[in-house]
């Protein structure tokens, strides 16, 4: 709990008068029973109208009392619950934000979206339940047993055989609830993520015509999750009938008993109403408790999972960096005898023996068939992952000694994947520098040719690009990521792959933008087109994780035989 404890700190004060403000809602609970068994007893038995009378206004003032502590009592609570999630959330996200592609591997997305979402709530229920009942249960039970003694102590017996009996239920609920809950979490986690992949996917699903077979598999995580849920909710069912069992059998005895007593003389019919009050009191306050403990064991496992996250060792950290203050300043790149595992027991590497110069300003590309490991080898040089033997350097100095941020800051990538986000098109483009002037992003959407379709556009630069940007192509949107990669002014810009919807001319374009535009901008560009690469200073082919030659279109077309199979392959294609 120490861990949490930093998310009660700064609103402490609606942790104390939560409860506190409870407390007079308690009080005025034990109270009335008591004034009403006082105008039986005396206002009724003596006909006494104006005793009555007072006796009736000072319940008054005490109902009154009441609501207005359960009023502020509540309010305290949920705002003391709310902030704790608040904060707790935004710390999580944050905790995420920093995590390497690999700590996010080992949750899952699904997993993550539910412990920001779901446990958290789970987590705000219970603080608002126990800071409403903390005081207000045990306080209720304490008062009524006390008040039950005083009224007749041989009939208060009775609570001395039902309360441990009911507490001992409690605890046995308490043990079996806990891996139910968890089972259920867990439950949740994969029908989210089950919804993720079938919403992001849609498309495909559409086109493969796979709705049945994903219906059946939503199907199948729903009633798991429908059976994880009744496992979990028969605690309460079967709890509830032997709360309302203890309440009426404890009833039925107290009215033949204390029938007995007032016939005998020994207990007058105030007293016997104020007891039974009492008895309602003290089972009510016990359903709470275990209402209560049940959310605690559904809340424990979700302390656990959010706790997990949060202390989850990220392994890719700028903790030990040398040079934090240093910033990318030419984008000079070389690879020294690099080596990459994605799994550490893993005994094939994805590289091996990586060795490679670019100087800056000089634009480097890279072919070779798929899986040969080039989108790993650029993820290298941003440091998305940390290589296993050899260096990556930038301007000379060990990728790890920088600051992630400055080290990314001053490198720009347009990925395989093409994301856009949900807000304008300029909204989109300055996300890569968002105090770009108009002026700028003009610029940089004429080097990245979105300028020959930004007009057509219902609002230009104010068109809503929607979820993923649905209203734009494949080749738009690569040039719409390009085009914000540019606004980012990094030393080194990244193109995987990131023009392979975009016909041949309009890449000419790009191409030429980017040598006459940013002549000092070292530039990577992964393709599998050989005219994407082709005037490149130098190109790198690379197959099965391996360089198998570097050097320029004439030397590798000229010497080196995979080059000239790919060359040739292409040759009857529009492409060269």
């Amino acid at each position: 709990m120490k861990l949490f404890l930093k998310y009660i700190k700064p609103y402490v004060y609606y942790y104390i008068l939560g409860p506190i403000f409870m407390l007079v809602e308690v009080a005025g609970e034990i109270i009335l029973p008591w004034l009403l068994s006082k105008i039986i007893n005396v206002g009724a038995a003596s006909h006494d109208v104006g005793y009555i009378t007072r006796i009736g206004l000072v319940m008054v003032l005490v109902a009154v009392c009441m609501a207005v502590g359960g009023v502020l009592g509540a309010w305290f609570a949920a705002n003391a619950a709310m902030n704790f999630g608040a904060d707790l959330r935004m710390d999580l996200f944050e905790k995420i934000q920093k995590f390497s592609f690999n700590n996010i591997d080992k949750f899952s997305t699904g997993s993550l979206i539910t412990r920001l979402t779901n446990d958290i709530t789970q987590i705000q229920n219970m603080i608002m339940q126990t800071l409403r009942a903390c005081l207000r249960s045990p306080g209720i039970l304490i008062g009524a047993i006390t008040m039950a003694f005083v009224i007749s102590p041989s009939l208060a017996i009775v609570f001395i055989i039902v309360v441990p009996v009911l507490v001992i239920s409690i605890i046995i609920i308490m043990k079996k609830a806990f891996p139910r809950f968890k089972a259920l979490q867990n439950s949740i986690d994969s029908l989210n993520s089950c919804v993720q992949e079938g919403l992001v996917n849609i498309r495909l699903i559409k086109s493969f015509v796979r709705k049945d077979y994903e219906e059946k598999r939503f199907d199948e995580h729903n009633k798991d999750l429908f059976d994880k849920n009744i496992h979990a909710m028969n605690i309460m069912i079967k709890y509830q009938p032997v709360m309302t069992l203890a309440l009426n059998a404890t009833t039925v005895a107290v009215v033949w008993f204390g029938g007995n007593m007032i016939i005998g003389g020994k207990m007058q019919v105030g007293d016997l109403t104020a007891f039974i009050n009492y008895i309602v009191q003290i089972m009510g306050s016990l359903t709470m408790l275990s209402i209560v403990f049940l959310n605690w064991a559904r809340a424990v496992a979700s302390f656990r999972r959010v706790r997990e996250v949060l202390e989850e060792e990220i392994d890719l950290t700028d903790d030990n960096a040398l040079y934090k203050e240093r910033k990318v300043e030419d984008g000079n790149i070389s690879f020294k005898n690099v080596s990459f595992r994605y799994y550490k027991n893993s005994e094939e590497n994805v590289l091996s023996n990586i060795s490679f110069d670019v100087k800056a300003g000089q634009t480097l590309g890279i072919i070779g068939p798929t899986g040969s490991g080039k989108t790993t080898l650029v993820s290298l040089i941003s440091r998305l992952y940390d290589v296993d033997a050899g260096e990556v350097c930038v301007d000379g100095v060990n990728v790890k000694e920088y600051s992630l941020d400055n080290l990314r800051n001053g490198i720009g990538m347009v990925l395989q994947k093409n994301t856009l986000f949900s807000g304008s098109l300029i909204d989109n483009l300055r996300w890569g520098n968002e105090n770009a002037t108009l002026d700028e992003i003009k610029e940089a959407c004429q080097i990245a040719c979105v300028d020959e379709f930004v007009d057509r556009l219902a609002d230009g630069y104010d068109t809503e690009m929607g979820q993923e940007g649905v209203n734009v192509s494949g080749g738009q949107k690569q040039r719409i990521c390009i085009a914000r990669a540019i606004l980012k002014k990094p030393k080194v810009l990244i193109l995987d792959d990131s023009t392979s919807a975009v016909d041949t001319a309009t890449e000419a374009k790009i191409r030429s933008g980017l040598a006459e535009k940013l002549p000092d901008m070292t530039k990577i560009i992964i393709a599998q087109r050989i005219s994407s690469v082709r005037h490149a200073d130098q190109i790198i082919i690379m197959d099965r994780g391996h360089v198998e030659a570097i050097g320029t279109h004439e030397s590798l077309l000229r010497d080196n035989q995979i080059y000239q199979e790919i060359y040739a392959s292409q040759k009857e294609g529009a492409d060269l």
